[in-house]
């Protein structure tokens, strides 16, 4: 049989296409990490104990969570527009990484609790609001681009009143401006 170079091409893409699909994603690699924390799952031996801190300091995973001590979670600096629900460019690589985490076999079986938080900038009211629509935006963009299931993903807005940083009225604080996931189990 000849082959063509159309022919070659075509394999080589389909060749290269598995490794492509397996490239190393730390984001997603510490989230896993993070959603894993303390939790038996079959066959991977013992339970990880500890929460995993990003190896980079502009890691997109914050290293602590507000979430209850019992229940994995990772706090991701998902970003949106100021005052909107509109996700930024590194918002959309991030929500990458959380749909392949939570694609895992880890964490395939599990539902998570989707936290929205702000921080003390602005009428409280107008955060929580603000708070619960990111919530909402990211568990439609997990759902719509990347095929999870909406019954694993319960989206809820905590505006101001879950602090990570403790501030006063008023602050801007970053690292309160995150979107927190908690691991719900089965």
């Amino acid at each position: 049989m000849r082959t063509t170079p159309v022919l070659l091409a075509l394999l080589g893409a389909l060749a290269a296409a598995p490794a492509q699909a397996q490239a190393p994603d730390p984001v997603a690699d510490s989230i896993v990490r993070n959603l894993t924390r303390g939790l038996r799952i079959p066959g991977q031996g013992d339970a990880v104990t500890a929460p995993v801190t990003p190896l980079d300091p502009r890691s997109p995973v914050q290293a602590g969570t507000t979430a209850p001590p019992d229940r994995p979670a990772v706090s991701l600096m998902i970003t949106f527009a100021t005052g909107s629900a509109q996700l930024t460019p590194q918002a959309e690589a991030v929500l990458g990484s959380l749909a392949r985490a939570l694609a895992t076999p880890e964490l395939a079986g599990s539902r998570f609790r989707i936290e929205g938080h702000t921080d003390t900038v602005g009428d409280a009211g107008l955060n929580q609001a603000l708070s619960e629509r990111r919530a909402a935006m990211v568990r439609d963009v997990l759902v719509q681009r990347y095929g999870i299931a909406a019954t694993r993903l319960d989206p809820r807005g905590f505006g101001e009143s879950t602090l990570l940083v403790p501030t006063g009225d008023g602050r801007a604080e970053p690292r309160n401006r995150r979107v927190q996931v908690v691991n719900l189990g089965d």
